[in-house]
């Protein structure tokens, strides 16, 4: 059955593909049964990536999507408050959550028109949180309102000059502004070399030393380290944070088979009942606002402390109002917005490994992405301009003074095999969402006052499924090697061990030189520095086949035969979406031009041809629409 010939079909006749999200729009029940049918049995998108679903549903869709990841903007943006001592700053984290989502629009629509050109959402990246962890945990005296200077006087009776030390108050929001413009210089040079690995494509380089024995650790070091954080928002009330938590896993795992029944209305079959598992798409959302609401019930009962000084007084609801009534209607997140960018030598090389390490995280999201979607993988120009554009807009993001990066968010790809639903115009809506989002600054205030111990539960959540997601890599690597599980093991022990060490002995490290001290006291007492690099030596020092090391997976995710491998037969994959699916946005009379093959991120003229063949020209050509991908 022809799946396109069926779906253009339907639209040819007025209807559409019949879907089963939240409402049907259908003028054949024929058509929607047969396609309900067909969706069952083949698992096919019903909104496939150059689809354009009607505009009502395309804006139900995009509300979807720019929930699903909501909360995690708000989590990483007041963690950035912490870091820069901001967190009792109402207008700081208001702007500041307004320039994540504002910028969080930006990337998502620059990827989706300029980048890979796959229908994904692009959020704030929780790698670079580490090292604003790590300088909150080594530097307590940064959010210190009393600077000390050297002051030369001179003595009238003598004529001779001496050296006084001079105490001078700072404000708060003086404190603030300087630590977060310290972050903006150090996220700028880091989003720039971000930008240039993905336009010289030395992605394919990284490839080769990097693999998933070096990554696990890595990134698993990230989420048992920021365990502190939500130990640090959750302990204001264990109570409503833990029940957050149990209310999100109870809807997204307990019940996460079951689908609710959802009254709709359409013009043809009028008010009917559908199934949608909408409690396990929204189940992170729905536990805040029961925790939210739980917050209010407790504050309203007088059972939370009215202390300012108790640890549950950040629990009650009624103590951020001024920030909403204060908070101004349009904000317009700009350049400058902090103050001039300055300079972190130690937070660069925490935001430099934090680059290295979302790279290779938003490759895996391109290719789950390209299979949700029943799509070639992608080639390599099309991963360059993703990673060039993820850069690009981390650069802007520290122009911005955000304090850390964008990168595809690998949750909203779940949600793409949830809803069927995988369509570019839905997520360029969801960017323009998320604009409009930061544009009123009414929205980014309202969520500033969710009660601390809500969002710790929401963050059990999120970091759980983070660290989840990063053990799935094991999937490539042999773990009946005992070479694997030393090294994973290793670097995990020493990632931990190093920073402990930091943090107990300050005054550990001592070379001679204040500055040199500080810059490698905050590098070794990130987290994941220091197994990132035990665990990428020894995996390129210690001998093993690339299979073994699952270096090899990772490779030939895009190729369905090995070339090193002559006795395997090709293999070929039928595909709803052919290879032209990531052609850049290019007049037709440059797509030929010889100078392409030069450009990393432009596909090659002579694969054009191939491309063109397989897009355009009659099944014959193309093996009835198979696509030998190996020959790209």
């Amino acid at each position: 059955m022809d799946q396109r010939g069926d779906a253009d079909g339907a639209k040819e006749n007025g209807s559409s593909p019949a879907h089963a999200v939240l409402m049907l729009d259908s003028n054949n029940t024929d058509t929607e049964e047969t396609a309900q049918e067909h969706h069952q049995t083949t698992e096919t998108l019903i909104y496939k990536i150059r689809e354009n679903p009607p505009m009502h549903l395309t804006i139900l869709f995009a509300f979807q999507q720019a929930l699903l990841s909501l909360a995690n903007q708000l989590a990483l943006s007041l963690m950035v408050a912490q870091a820069v001592c901001g967190d009792n700053s109402a207008w700081f984290k208001t702007q500041l959550l307004s320039s994540t989502l504002f910028m969080d629009g930006i990337t998502t629509i620059a990827m989706v028109l300029f980048g890979v050109r796959l229908p994904l959402f692009q959020g704030a990246a929780f790698e670079y949180v580490v090292p604003l962890l790590a300088l909150q945990t080594l530097d307590p005296d940064r959010c210190n309102v009393v600077e000390i200077s050297e002051q030369s006087i001179t003595n009238e009776m003598t004529g001779q000059n001496s050296t006084v030390l001079v105490n001078k108050t700072m404000e708060l929001d003086q404190v603030v502004l300087a630590n977060t413009q310290s972050l903006m210089g150090s996220l700028m040079a880091a989003g720039f070399i971000h930008f240039l690995i993905g336009t010289t494509g030395l992605v394919g380089f990284l490839l080769r030393f990097v693999g998933p024995v070096t990554i696990v650790p890595t990134i698993l070091l990230i989420g048992l380290y920021m365990t502190r954080t939500a130990v640090k928002f959750i302990e204001v009330h264990w109570g409503i944070g833990i029940m957050t938590t149990a209310i999100s896993l109870l809807l997204s795992l307990y019940l996460g088979r079951f689908k609710l029944p959802i009254p709709v209305w359409t013009r043809k079959r009028s008010c009917h009942v559908i199934r949608y598992p909408l409690h396990q798409v929204f189940a992170l959302l729905i536990g805040m606002m029961i925790g939210w609401a739980v917050s209010g019930v407790f504050t309203a009962c007088g059972l939370l402390s009215d202390n300012p000084d108790d640890l549950q007084y950040k629990a009650r609801t009624d103590i951020n109002h001024d920030i909403v009534t204060n908070a101004s209607w349009f904000y317009f997140p700009h350049p400058g917005q902090f103050g001039v960018p300055g300079f972190n030598v130690s937070v660069f090389a925490g935001f430099l490994l934090a680059t290295l390490i979302s790279i290779l995280d938003s490759i895996g999201d391109y290719y789950a992405c390209a299979k949700t979607c029943n799509a070639p993988p992608p080639p390599s120009h099309a991963i360059n301009r993703g990673i060039a554009v993820e850069g690009l807009c981390t650069f802007m993001s520290g122009v911005v003074g955000c304090g850390h990066a964008t990168s595809t968010y690998g949750g909203n790809v779940g949600a793409i095999g949830i809803t069927k639903v995988g369509s570019r115009q839905v997520f360029l809506l969801t960017g323009i969402i998320y604009i409009a989002f930061g544009l009123i600054g009414k929205f980014s205030a309202v969520f500033i006052t969710i009660p601390y111990p809500v969002l710790g539960g929401a963050l059990v959540v999120m970091f759980g499924m983070f660290i989840g997601v990063v053990l799935s890599n094991l999937q490539y690597v042999s773990l009946t090697s005992t070479r694997n599980i030393a090294i994973i093991g290793t670097s995990i022990l020493f990632g931990l061990m190093v920073p402990y060490w930091v943090e107990k002995n300050p005054d550990g490290i001592n070379t001679g030189h204040s500055d040199t001290d500080r810059v490698l006291r905050v590098i070794l007492g990130n987290a994941n520095f220091a197994g990132a690099v035990l665990a990428c030596f020894l995996d390129n020092t210690i001998p093993a086949t690339k299979e073994e090391r699952g270096i090899t997976a990772w490779q030939n995710v895009a190729k369905h035969k090995s070339k090193e491998d002559p006795q395997q037969g090709k293999e070929e994959q039928q595909y709803e979406e052919s290879i032209d699916v990531y052609e850049p946005l290019l007049p037709k009379a440059w797509r030929k031009h010889f100078i392409l093959k030069y450009i990393p991120f432009l596909p090659d003229p002579d694969e054009y041809n191939i491309v063109s063949d397989c897009a355009y020209s009659s099944p014959d050509k193309c093996k009835n629409g198979t696509l030998e991908t190996a020959q790209l």
